[in-house]
């Protein structure tokens, strides 16, 4: 009995091995293509073209696979720039913040030398104005013959000419008696009570007020009624 179980034992294990066997060589026939009578059928079939549409619908759909994987590889990644052209425009945009950062100086260049012109032009009239009081203080001291002299003519007509000379420049006198009182235009040194006058108008100017352009260079010394 055990001696028929081993002979049956080791008939299955050599049916197994040859079994075996024969399944790797039809792999590798398979491999190397040749499949047999099914490949020979299926090679046939694609030769009397009864497969031709499958194949071209393979062949499209490869195509289209193709042209899905340019054009994701073509958004999906930009393409790399030249290093010339990032130096262009590294170099570009280096002009172009110079360019700007120039024309601010030169604005702000332009203001200040406005500002400076101004100071120095309102220093110099403030300094001319004692010279055009001194004028009018000497033309009102002198009577009607005195008036009459060539002499005082002649201090009227340079007092004239410098008064012109100073409005063409645009210095101009600050508007005082019978206008209201403003402090940004007046200097109140003394208040009088006058029914004959209005609330807060001015009633004498002792020292005119001038301004250059739009800027006060002296207020105007008044009195002030009420």
């Amino acid at each position: 009995m055990v001696k028929e179980a081993v002979e049956e034992a080791r008939k299955a294990a050599s049916e197994a091995a040859d079994e075996l066997a024969g399944d790797q060589d039809k792999a590798e026939a398979s491999e190397d293509g040749y499949g047999g009578p099914d490949a020979a059928d299926t090679d046939s079939a694609d030769t009397d073209g009864t497969d031709g549409s499958a194949d071209s619908s393979m062949d499209e759909d490869s195509a289209e696979d193709d042209k899905a994987g340019k054009k994701v590889k073509k958004f999906g990644k930009k393409p790399k720039k030249d290093k010339k052209d990032e130096k262009i425009e590294e170099l570009t945009d280096r002009l172009t913040r110079q360019m700007a950062e120039f024309d601010n100086f030169r604005k702000r260049t332009d203001k200040e030398k406005s500002q400076m012109y101004e100071i120095g032009a309102k220093d110099i009239i403030e300094k001319i104005l004692p010279v055009v009081d001194n004028f009018e203080r000497g033309l009102d001291a002198a009577s009607e013959e005195e008036k009459e002299n060539p002499f005082v003519q002649g201090m009227d007509k340079i007092y004239k000419q410098l008064m012109t000379t100073l409005e063409e420049i645009g210095v101009k006198p600050i508007e005082a008696v019978g206008q209201e009182f403003n402090p940004d235009f007046h200097n109140a040194v003394m208040h009088v009570d006058d029914e004959a006058l209005g609330e807060n108008i001015i009633a004498e100017e002792f020292q005119k007020g001038y301004m250059y352009r739009d800027s006060v260079v002296r207020h105007s010394m008044v009195k002030v009624a009420n």
